[in-house]
C-alpha cells in the first residue's frame, strides 16, 4: 500500500460530549496525528494525506478557526525537526493563500527544508476543497488551450490529472473516515475513485495505531476491481 488519506472527524463532538470547548477536541486529535505518522512508518506507507482544515470550514466561528491555525502553528513548530530527521517530507494542497500569512511562511519554510525527503511524503489538505480544486484545475486547462498549448483533442484522465493539486502524488489506496460517519465531505472526489473506504466509529482524538492496523487489515482483505468483474 502505497498511500492512506483519513478525513479527521469528531474533535467537535468528542469535546462536546467531555463538555469541553471544540479548540479542546482539535488539540486532543493532534496526538492522534503523531499516532497515525507512526504507524504509517512502520508499514512502509509511502503517503499520508491528512483532511486537516476544509475550505468549507472557514464558515466556523472565528474564534474556533483562530485555534485550529494556532494548532496548526504549533504542530508545524514542533514537527519541523522531527520530519527532517525522520525523512519526511511535508506538502500541503489545497487554498494556501487563504491561509493567514505566518502559517504561510512556516509552510513554505518546512516544504522547501524537506523537499529531498524521500522516506514518506505526508500531505495536509489545508483549505481544501475538492469542488475547487477540479475547478481550478479546469481553469488551468482551458488557460493552456487559449493559449495554444493543447487542443481538446490533449485532454485525458493522465492530462487533467497533473493540473490537480495532488499531480505527482499516487492516488489513495484506502480512505479512513473516523466518527462513524458515512460521506466524503468533498474531500479527493477525482482521486478517490477507487479508493477503498473504511468508516471508524471513533471519534479522531481516540484514533489510535492499533485502529489504524485495523483499517489495514480490512484492506487487505479486499479484493479491489478497479471498475472490472
Amino acid at each position: 500500500m502505497k498511500h492512506i488519506a483519513i478525513i479527521m472527524d469528531g474533535n467537535g463532538r468528542w469535546a462536546k460530549e467531555r463538555g469541553l470547548p471544540r479548540a479542546e477536541g482539535h488539540r486532543a486529535g493532534a496526538e492522534s496525528v503523531r499516532e497515525v505518522m507512526d504507524a504509517c512508518k512502520e508499514l512502509g506507507v509511502k503517503y499520508l494525506t491528512l483532511y486537516a482544515f476544509s475550505s468549507e470550514n472557514w464558515n466556523r466561528p472565528e474564534a474556533e478557526i483562530e485555534a485550529l491555525m494556532t494548532l496548526l502553528d504549533t504542530f508545524l513548530d514542533e514537527k519541523a525537526e522531527e520530519l527532517d530527521k525522520q525523512n519526511v517530507r511535508l506538502k500541503a494542497i489545497g487554498q494556501i493563500e487563504r491561509l493567514p500569512q505566518s502559517t504561510r511562511d512556516r509552510l513554505e519554510r518546512i516544504q522547501a527544508h524537506t523537499a529531498k525527503n524521500d522516506s514518506m511524503t505526508l500531505v495536509l489538505a489545508l483549505s481544501y476543497g475538492a469542488r475547487e480544486e477540479i475547478t481550478h484545475a479546469a481553469k488551468s486547462i482551458a488557460q493552456a488551450a487559449i493559449d495554444g498549448k493543447i487542443s481538446p483533442e490533449d485532454i485525458t484522465n493522465d492530462l487533467f490529472a497533473q493540473h490537480l493539486y495532488t499531480a505527482d502524488i499516487p492516488d489513495p489506496d484506502l480512505l479512513i473516515r473516523t466518527s462513524g460517519e458515512m460521506r466524503i465531505s468533498n474531500f479527493l472526489l477525482w482521486q478517490i475513485s477507487y479508493s477503498e473506504i473504511v468508516i471508524v466509529k471513533k471519534m479522531w482524538p481516540d484514533f489510535r495505531q492499533g485502529d489504524l492496523f485495523a483499517a489495514v487489515e480490512e484492506f487487505n482483505k479486499r479484493h479491489r476491481r478497479f471498475g472490472a468483474l
